[in-house]
Parts: structure tokens; sequence; C-alpha cells
């Protein structure tokens, strides 16, 4: 244990988990890294998806199709996929915080440089750089909690950190339709532009803070006590070397668990693209004016979604079931699209069946991201994690994709948001049908 060694190291690990109460040290420890971890994937998913904003002005200036603006939009997931396993096997060797802090500083220059796009070719590279610079950051972060938390707390651990994505989506919008309603003209920048810039910035700073915050594991932790850091690191050893865990990538690659997980996983982002990346047309497409009344308004949706995120993680470690809770979670979110599609008409029922949508969606995170923790661990879970992840999010470049296509042929969203629907559907039949209790 680096320079933490002292006595406990002489003790039996049940031991050493006994001198201090761990119920109390997973707390500090959740409080400590949960709200930067939060804050930082706030960042990147406001930069990631904060091109849906850009669109209400930038198709028009920049005379982009719906088709153009949805492959751009996915383009990102192209890059995403190819960097993923790389980055998330680097962070294994090199560590945590210099894999984060190069992943946020470059997103955020990336980010910045979306403001001078002026052709669809730019537009595509932009996105596929900043899927480039992004890659790992999520399965980075989630393989980061596994070196703190044992597999019995990681649903609701989990839940909190997902939540950046909810937290993204209910202050993005405010902030992105304030930015687009004040900054129209201001220094011969479109407020498209302007968006681009000043939501980029943020994520400069905070790469700098990661090097200087963040902790790599227990032992490096100065905030615990020695007796903290060993029970913390100690209780993980033992887990790690439980019967059933599989230890290397080679492993991971060759479970078919793995690879049924990144089926899932790609159903279930479909939804989550769907809400980032078309969330303010949908809004707009019922009938609401103004950059800044779409913005509050799309907060709604995620607000809902955060409490049944956090609701869904803490339910399901209470029971310790993870199947039915995500299983349930998807068909809701298939219901939700359903229903958005066939109430487009009426504004106050779509914001309605959209929130439910949001709900059911992001309420299905935390708990599908425990299911691969509880066979995966050390090299397997680096690689795995990021692997799942990687195919997962290609639906990220499929869904806004296939939305915008879809619109562009047939001038409504419905059809597209029963494509994604359909997705969500089959997420919980594969999860009912295949995955076996975990």
């Amino acid at each position: 244990m680096t320079n933490s060694t002292s006595a406990l190291d002489s003790l039996p690990r049940s031991d050493a988990n006994a001198a201090v109460d761990l119920e109390v040290t997973y707390k500090k420890i959740a409080w400590r890294l949960i709200p930067f971890l939060v804050f930082l994937f706030v960042l990147a998913w406001i930069d990631r998806v904060n091109v849906g904003f850009a669109k209400l002005q930038m198709l028009q200036d920049l005379q982009f199709s719906e088709a153009i603006y949805g492959l751009g939009a996915g383009i990102f997931f192209i890059g995403y996929f190819l960097f993923e396993v790389p980055s998330n096997l680097l962070l294994e060797k090199i560590g945590a915080r210099k894999t984060l802090a190069r992943i946020t500083i470059l997103w955020g220059l990336a980010s910045m440089a979306m403001a001078y796009v002026t052709s669809p070719t730019s537009f595509y590279i932009l996105r596929f750089l900043l899927g480039v610079f992004e890659a790992g950051f999520f399965p980075g972060v989630v393989l980061y909690l596994t070196y703190w938390f044992p597999a019995q707390r990681r649903a609701r651990v989990n839940g909190l950190f997902m939540t950046s994505f909810a937290i993204a989506g209910a202050v993005g919008g405010p902030i992105a339709g304030t930015i687009m309603s004040q900054m129209e003209g201001v220094g011969h920048l479109a407020n498209w532009q302007w968006l681009f810039i000043l939501e980029g910035i943020p994520s400069l700073i905070a790469g700098i803070f990661v090097l200087m915050y963040l902790p790599e594991k227990p032992a490096n932790a100065k905030w615990l006590s020695t007796a903290e850091q060993q029970a913390v690191t100690h209780a993980l050893i033992a887990e790690n070397k439980s019967a059933g865990k599989h230890l290397s990538f080679k492993d991971a690659c060759s479970n078919y668990r793995v690879w049924l997980c990144a089926a899932v996983y790609f159903c279930v982002v479909s939804g989550n693209a769907t809400i980032a990346f078309w969330t303010p047309s949908i809004i707009k497409e019922i009938g609401i004016k103004g950059n800044l009344q779409i913005g509050l308004i799309s907060a709604i949706p995620f607000i809902a979604g955060t409490l049944a995120m956090i609701w869904n993680g803490i339910h399901s470690d209470k029971t310790g079931e993870r199947r039915m809770h995500s299983a349930i979670a998807t068909l809701i979110a298939s219901i939700g699209l359903i229903l958005t599609g066939l109430t487009l008409g009426n504004a106050v029922m779509a914001l309605c069946a959209l929130t439910l949508a949001a709900i059911g969606i992001l309420a299905a995170f935390p708990v599908f991201w425990s299911i691969p923790a509880a066979f995966l661990a050390s090299t397997a879970a680096a690689g795995g994690i990021a692997l799942i992840n990687s195919i997962g999010n290609l639906a990220g470049f499929v869904a806004p994709y296939m939305i915008g296509a879809l619109k562009t042929s047939t001038g409504s969203l419905s059809s597209g948001l029963y494509f994604v629907a359909a997705l969500e559907f089959t997420a919980s039949f594969l999860v009912i049908v295949f995955i076996k209790k975990v």
C-alpha cells in the first residue's frame, strides 16, 4: 500500500474492516467524489448535446438539412466507439487523474471549435473529433467507481453519478436558451456560435482541477485515515477474488454476457440520444416559440428523469434486484416514446409523454451498469465496461441519423420516435429473456 502501510497490514481483512465504520467511510467517499464527477459529466454532456439547441438557428444560417444535422449529431459516436476501449485500458495503466484531465481539456477545445463550422464537412469532422476526445470519460468513471465501492453499493452510486445526464438536461436547456436569446450578433458572431464558445470554456478550466482534486485510489486519498484506506481496499480485493469474476480483457471479450449487455445498452442509449438531441426540436414542433421558452420547458423531462434515476438505483440496491428494475424502465421508455409520437399535435399531452419517456430512459442507466460489474473485475472490467459502452453508444449515431432521415422523408418526427421505441422494447425483451438473475 504505497505510504499507507500501518499495523493494520498485519491484521486479517475482517479485523481491518472492523476497525472503521464502513458505512460512514463510503458516505465520506461519495460526498467527496460524486459531486465533482457529476460536475465534470454535466460539462461533457452539455458540450456533447448543445448542438441540439444550436440547431434551432444553425441549420438556417448554414443551410443544413435535417439529415445533415442527424448525421453530424450521430457521427460523434463513431469517434467515441473507435477510441473508447483504448482510453479505458490506458486509464487502467496510467491512472484516472491524467486520463480524465486529458479528456476534459480536449473536449472543451473541440466544443469551442464548433463555433467555426461553415460546411457539412467541417461539421462532421469536429463532431467526430469531439467523440474521439470524450471517448473513455463515462466508462472511465464507471471503472473508477469500482476502485472505491463494492458491488452491493454500485447501483445507487452509479445512479448518483448518472444524474449528470438529467442535471445537464435540466440546467443545460435554460443556459442554452439564455445564450441563444441574449448573444445574437454580439461581436459579429451568431447566437449558436457563442453557445459553443461559452459552454466550452468551463471544460478547459475543469480539466486543470482534475489533476489537483482527484485521487487515484483509496490509498491516495489524504482525506481518508489509514484505517479507512486499508478497510476499503481490503474489501474490494476480497470481492474481486470471488468466484465467477473475470479478470482479463480476453475473458471479457469471450464472455457472451458482455456482448449481450452491449446489445441491451445499444437499445437503452438510443432513447438517451433521442431526448438529448431532439428534445428542443420536439418542443418546438408542439408549438412552443422562443429559444428561452424552449430551453426552460426542455428541462422538465430531465428533472423528472433525475428523480426516477435516483429512486430506481436506491430501490434496486435495497432489494438486490437488477433485471426487472432495468427491464421495466426501458418498457416505460418505449411506451412514452410511442405516446409522444401519437400526441405531437397536443402540446400538453406530448410534453407529458416525453416526460414519461425520459423517466424510463434515465431510470434504466444506473441499474444496468450494476449488471456487468457483477461478473467483471480488474482489466476485464476496464476493457469490458468500455466495450459495452462503445458498442452501446453506436446507438447515439444510429438514433439521431434515423430520426433525421425519417423526418426529412416523412416531414414528421413521429416515425423516428416509433423506431426508437421499438429499440427500447427490445432492451426489455433481451433483459427479461436472456439475462439471468443478477
